[in-house]
């Protein structure tokens, strides 16, 4: 990779769609993956991506900044949080997460999208 990359989420190197239409995933490829996640109103983890991914709960570790809307993350030990616009979150594997509201949540995440939502 060149010393000097640039790269827009306006045309990412590969979109992910979640099931039902409840939203996707833009990636870009920097050597790693960064994504830029829309979760739709309704968008549920365990009802839009455990599909895709096959597990019990979401097995991705997390670590990125909320732009807008709201998500409530629960762990598998019942372990929960809600965020919002300018929170920064860590989440381990293990958990599952929902959008709050009615407002679409974006979400970008430098840590756990390298295999999310991938078919």
């Amino acid at each position: 990779m060149a010393g000097l990359v640039r790269k827009s989420f306006e045309a990412p190197d590969e979109v992910r769609p979640f099931e039902g239409g409840t939203g996707h995933l833009e990636v870009v490829d920097l050597g790693g993956e960064l994504g830029r996640a829309t979760f739709q109103p309704g968008w549920q983890w365990s009802k839009h991506v455990k599909p895709i991914a096959g597990t019990e709960s979401c097995q991705a570790a997390h670590t990125g900044y909320v732009v807008s809307g709201r998500l409530k993350v629960v762990m598998d030990d019942g372990e929960e949080a809600e965020f919002g616009p300018g929170d920064v979150i860590d989440a381990q594997p293990g958990h599952d997460a929902w959008v709050v509201g009615q407002e679409p949540c974006v979400m970008i995440d430098w840590k756990g999208y390298a295999g999310y939502a991938k078919r």
